[in-house]
């Protein structure tokens, strides 16, 4: 295995999904490989949304207090190698390559000895990502969940800090139909003695949390009640908020990731790291904080591609997600025109997006579709979002992204918005194509 594309294509050929759910084969791919799991400390992070942003602020918080600190994220924005990073940096080509033949014997020797058949795709990357952070000098991994939590193949590994950023309406299919069903799966993370960070989350999620926390003897920390925060007038393109909590107080820190959503995901970030550097002995200065959170950029989260005219893109991909952007539109652009072009993925809760956007009055829809991640995972029909329209809105249907993005840039005054969502592979596509008509 010397090859890089070939090494993608053994990765993304492996099946993704098995009819049981199980860590066992993980456990025992992990086990083949020497269990680097075991030698990696740090902070698992679940949740329906905000994990990637919680991950990032994390990962800059952690950074400040000058420790080396290794993440893992999905899916990746621009390059797969995102996914596996040391202090924001993506694993090489070469590095990658490498634990692809450090991997592939072993997962064929399952493939051979398991009836269920050898790892899936995400369980070989988690392993991949476990050797790796094994044999790099760092210092703390911060490890986002894929799918859920219970049977996620992360949750083979113990950390210092769990967390749990929010919790709604997703992968309904494989966590189940209610509130209280997913929560129980996200819950899963939380291990025996293990503290617990958890955002604002629904009753009956928050529920399933105590009880879990309690059974486990883990000590739980939620927004909301154990730290809290005060939203502070907006000064540009940031987020203003105090933050208080059990052990630290700290006034006017700042976010330049947009929307209220924001504040959570970096309240939730900063109780964790709070809390890991009580675990480990680390020092905390209000410096570092305010760095920290006022310089971390996260792609695709309400991202500024152009400033005139205003072009955004935005990952929003289920219903919950598309709800606190409303808001943010609602609060920060209620005054202007704002063209959104829409494209989301067939499996999911595209009926109720699509209205969620319909309901607000400034905004133009541009109805469009993308190649998607797989032939197995396409794109709606626009003709279908159309038909999902609320009662007396119009919406425009293109048959690609570009030609709608080119009727956007024709119509648009200076003044007006073009924003870019439905989903984290549409706006990863968007964002390739931008950044290279700049380059």
């Amino acid at each position: 295995m010397t090859d890089y594309q070939a090494a993608l294509a053994f990765i993304h050929g492996r099946t993704q999904f098995k009819k049981i759910p199980t860590l066992a084969r993980m456990r025992r791919f992990l086990a083949e490989l020497g269990d680097p799991q075991t030698q990696v400390a740090g902070i698992h992070v679940a949740g329906t949304n905000g994990k990637g942003s919680t991950v990032a602020d994390l990962r800059d918080l952690l950074m400040a207090s000058g420790l080396t600190v290794g993440t893992f994220t999905s899916p990746f924005i621009v390059r797969f190698n995102e996914r596996i990073s040391v202090d924001g940096q993506p694993i090489s080509d070469a590095d990658l390559v490498a634990l692809v033949a450090r991997v592939k014997p072993v997962v064929a020797k399952l493939d051979a000895e398991l009836s269920s058949g050898g790892p899936t795709e995400f369980e070989i990357i988690t392993a991949m990502m476990f050797l790796y952070f094994a044999t790099q000098p760092i210092d703390v991994a911060v490890i986002e969940v894929g799918i859920g939590g219970l049977y996620d193949s992360t949750n083979v590994w113990t950390p210092q800090v769990s967390v749990v950023t929010t919790i709604g309406y997703d992968h309904m299919q494989i966590l189940g139909k209610t509130l209280t069903a997913i929560a129980t799966q996200k819950a899963g993370i939380i291990k025996p003695g293990v503290p617990v960070v958890v955002g604002k989350l629904p009753a009956e999620a928050q529920a399933v949390m105590v009880a879990t926390a309690t059974e486990r003897g883990a000590a739980l920390q939620t927004l909301g009640e154990d730290f809290t925060t005060h939203l502070l007038p907006a000064q540009g393109w940031e987020e203003r908020f105090n933050y208080d909590g059990s052990t630290a107080h700290f006034k006017a820190l700042t976010t330049p990731l947009l929307g209220d959503y924001q504040v959570d995901n970096a309240a939730v970030a900063l109780t964790a790291y709070l809390t890991y550097q009580r675990q480990t002995g680390g020092s905390v200065t209000p410096r570092d904080v305010k760095t920290a959170l006022a310089t971390t950029q996260w792609p695709g989260r309400f991202e500024r591609l152009n400033s005139d005219p205003l072009i955004i893109i935005d990952g929003a991909h289920n219903e919950p997600a598309m709800l606190e952007l409303a808001t943010t539109l609602k609060t920060r652009f209620a005054y202007q025109t704002v063209y959104v072009i829409v494209a989301v993925l067939a499996d999911k809760q595209h009926d109720q997006m699509i209205a969620t956007l319909s309901e607000l009055p400034n905004v133009h829809l541009l109805l469009t579709q993308f190649a998607g991640p797989s032939a197995k995972r396409p794109a709606t029909r626009p003709a279908e979002l159309k038909q999902e329209l609320t009662r007396g809105r119009a919406g425009e249907v293109f048959a690609d992204w570009q030609s709608a993005l080119v009727r956007a840039t024709q119509e648009m005054s200076s003044d007006d918005v073009l924003l870019l969502t439905g989903s984290l592979y549409f706006i990863s596509e968007v964002r390739a194509f931008f950044k290279t008509e700049s380059d």
